[in-house]
Order: structure tokens, then C-alpha cells, then sequence
């Protein structure tokens, strides 16, 4: 089984985003730190788990238990509904690849039981600050 923790972060409403992925199981550890296009926390948090569902993907056909600390995140793949039309295709594509694993969990965690994620995606947006100043920092 792989255990899947993702989060993603923002700087501002839109500002500099950034997604985290932490993979463990089945002898693997992934560390993923990807800045992506400056988005509000709900968007970054839908990437995250999108991009860690293809990570986990390219890792197993089996059990995925993935944890986020968005509510509404996990609610939305539970329910297999959001409302918002960019989170729509969004997830589509998570569900879409839920369906790959032999079996598939969401669960919501607190913020202090997702914490290498939440580095993770910290450091992204800190990764992208850099290069937005020339790597003056």
C-alpha cells in the first residue's frame, strides 16, 4: 500500500503557489517540491492531489490511501462533485485515475499530521520567489 499526503500552498489569492507530495510505501519514498502558476490555496490543493495521483500511479496498481488537509478536497472526491468549473476538470482527472488502483482512499488529516507536505509545498513557492527575483535570495 502506498500512503499519498499532498498539499498545496499559496501567497496570496491569486499569488505564488507551489504543490507537495509525499510518498511512502511498498519500499518507495517520493519527496516531490513543484512550483506551479500563481493560483488560490483551493486550486493549489486540487493540483497537489492530482499530481500526486499521477506519482502514485507510475508506482502501483494497487491500494493508495492518499491524506490532504483540505476539507475540501477529500469532500469533493467523496462525493464525486464541485461545484466550482475549474476544479471540475480537476477532478475528473483524479477520479479518472482513482479508478487505475486496485482499491483507492481519501482521508482528511490535520495540518500537524501533513507536515512534510506542507514543507514541500512551502519550499515551492520559495523555489519560484527565487527565480521571480533573479535568484537574488
Amino acid at each position: 500500500m502506498l500512503e499519498l499526503y499532498v498539499d498545496g500552498a499559496s501567497a496570496g489569492n491569486p499569488g505564488k503557489s507551489g504543490i507537495g507530495i509525499f510518498i511512502k510505501g511498498e519500499g518507495q519514498i517520493v519527496k516531490l517540491s513543484e512550483p506551479i502558476e500563481p493560483t488560490n490555496n483551493h486550486t493549489a490543493e486540487f493540483l497537489a492531489l492530482l499530481r500526486g495521483m499521477e506519482e502514485a500511479a507510475k508506482l502501483t496498481t494497487g491500494i493508495v490511501s492518499a491524506r490532504s488537509d483540505s476539507k475540501a478536497v477529500v469532500l469533493a472526491v467523496e462525493k464525486e462533485f464541485v461545484k466550482n468549473d475549474v476544479h471540475k476538470e480537476y477532478l475528473q482527472k483524479i477520479l479518472s485515475i482513482a479508478k487505475t488502483f486496485d482499491f483507492f482512499f481519501i482521508k482528511w488529516i490535520p495540518d500537524t499530521e501533513n507536515r512534510a507536505a506542507d514543507a514541500l509545498a512551502r519550499e515551492a513557492i520559495h523555489r519560484q520567489a527565487d527565480v521571480d527575483d533573479g535568484g537574488k535570495r
